[in-house]
């Protein structure tokens, strides 16, 4: 049994074949896991990609399944682009669960305004420690990325992975060509390269293990044209089960089991959902 297997154990909140209690698995964060974890070796994990391919889920279930595992987790909100997905959303829950969130404060926390707080550029130039883990969740397209652009000389480029989150079922990414072209748009606005894919093609609550393959065909593609590593898919966690469980491998890929916490306030939240905070 795993060390935080152990711990979880002695605390009541893991039955002796690993399922989370009921009650537990209420609490935000407990089924963000996955062998993805494993296949994150850098420190510092930056998530960049089209508007709406998943980034900040992914972003977040990354930062509680690193702090399920241990680790001191910063999560750096640089989403400056979509008011409705952000990281800070989730506020109370990160927060909860030990991560440490890095967003405007105050009045300007909900602000819909290009609000890049000097805490996040003191993330980056004090880096990481021993156990510590960074993770940012940049806005998207090329527009979004230009805030992480200004923060690109300070970024440790040996410590850090750039990932490019691949949904095939947004705008425009209905081919090879699109994605790459975005790819390459992403990059320049952000003066990092990118350094690996995740694949995260979905239909939220539609999605069927069927959409995951077709969408792990498409980053494989991308893979192919560009020649970046691809690093992990990601899909939620009921899912995973028809790949052998979040241990398990999709198509020979590490997998990121997730739970979804994030609800625009305008939508009807599914059975599941952890967010509570409200937007004003």
């Amino acid at each position: 049994m795993a060390v935080f297997e152990v711990a979880l154990e002695l605390r009541g909140e893991v039955t002796r074949g690993g399922a989370l209690r009921g009650e537990d698995a209420s609490r935000p964060g407990l089924g963000s896991e996955g062998s993805a974890l494993d296949a994150l070796t850098r420190p510092v994990a930056i998530l960049v990609g089209h508007f709406g391919s998943g980034k900040t889920e992914i972003a977040i279930n990354l930062a509680f399944g690193l702090r399920n595992r241990g680790a001191e987790v910063t999560l750096v909100d640089l989403d400056l682009v979509k008011p409705y997905f952000r990281c800070r959303l989730a506020k109370d829950d990160l927060e909860a669960r030990g991560v440490r969130l890095v967003a405007p404060p105050g009045d300007r926390f909900y602000a819909d305004l290009p609000i890049l707080v000097p805490e996040a550029r003191t993330a980056v130039r004090d880096g990481h420690g021993l156990r510590s883990r960074l993770i940012f969740d940049v806005g998207g397209d090329d527009l979004g990325a230009r805030a992480l652009g200004s923060l690109s000389g300070m970024v440790d480029r040996p410590s850090a992975e750039i990932l490019f989150v691949v949904n095939a079922n947004r705008p425009f990414t209905e081919d090879v060509s699109s994605l790459r072209g975005m790819l390459r748009h992403v990059e320049s606005a952000a003066r990092l390269d990118v350094t690996g894919l995740v694949a995260n093609t979905h239909l939220m609550e539609e999605t069927t293990p069927e959409i995951v393959r077709a969408g792990i065909r498409a980053a494989r593609e991308l893979e192919t044209a560009t020649g970046l590593p691809l690093r992990f898919c990601a899909m939620q966690r009921r899912l995973a089960e028809a790949f052998g469980g979040p241990q398990g491998m999709a198509e020979q890929l590490p997998i990121l089991a997730m739970e979804r916490h994030i609800v625009a306030p305008f939508a009807v939240r599914p059975l599941g959902t952890r967010r509570r905070s409200s937007v004003v």
